[in-house]
């Protein structure tokens, strides 16, 4: 069953982020963007490339008005020492939510019940907290962050221009399609 067009439902955990343990919710996705990144567990091998790579990625999100958090069945605490313990994960200034429970995981369709752990998946939530897009990996394909950010700028100049959609390859400035009768069979 897609997620696309659904409202998160309520969920809290505990998080960490820079030094600090913080308490997290889905009403934290309100107001404004989210990026929900869901990987298999710390001290792994893939799982790091990709989240340095969305850290590489965070400040121009951030300047999009995204906020990004990622998520793993292991705990807030497991992530501290993940955090203290290695160079790519201790450069990570996003919010890390620990979901030791697997609802979160459960929530989002991503639990692979038979390992407990996570699928990786990436959801974009718009300030309403619906699900705009998702995308699930295998677990030994890595994701490229960069994607993210034109995502982010197509699914904006969606909601702030109704009746327009965004092509493929789209480009903020690009050109945009009005879906209309005239244009069946002409694209």
């Amino acid at each position: 069953m897609s997620l696309i067009g659904k409202k998160v439902e309520a969920f809290s955990a505990q998080a960490f982020q820079k030094g600090e343990f913080i308490d997290v919710s889905s009403e934290n996705f309100q107001g404004q963007w989210s990026v929900v990144c869901f990987y298999p567990a710390d001290f792994t091998f893939v799982c790091p490339t990709e989240l340095e790579d969305l850290q590489n990625q965070y400040a121009a999100l951030k300047e999009l008005g995204v906020e990004v958090y990622s998520v793993s069945t292991d705990t807030h605490f497991t992530h501290k020492a993940w955090h203290d313990s290695s160079e790519a994960i201790g450069k990570i200034e996003y919010i890390m939510i620990g979901d030791p429970s697997h609802n979160i995981s459960t929530i989002f369709d991503v639990l692979d019940e038979q390992s407990g752990l996570a699928n990786r998946g990436t959801f974009i939530i718009d300030p309403d907290g619906i699900v705009q897009t998702v995308e699930i990996n295998a677990d030994g394909i890595g994701r490229d962050a960069s994607t993210l950010v034109n995502k982010i700028k197509a699914a904006q100049y969606v909601r702030n221009n109704p009746g327009e959609v965004c092509p493929a390859k789209w480009q903020e400035g690009a050109a945009t399609l009005k879906p209309s009768l005239e244009l069946v069979g002409k694209i």
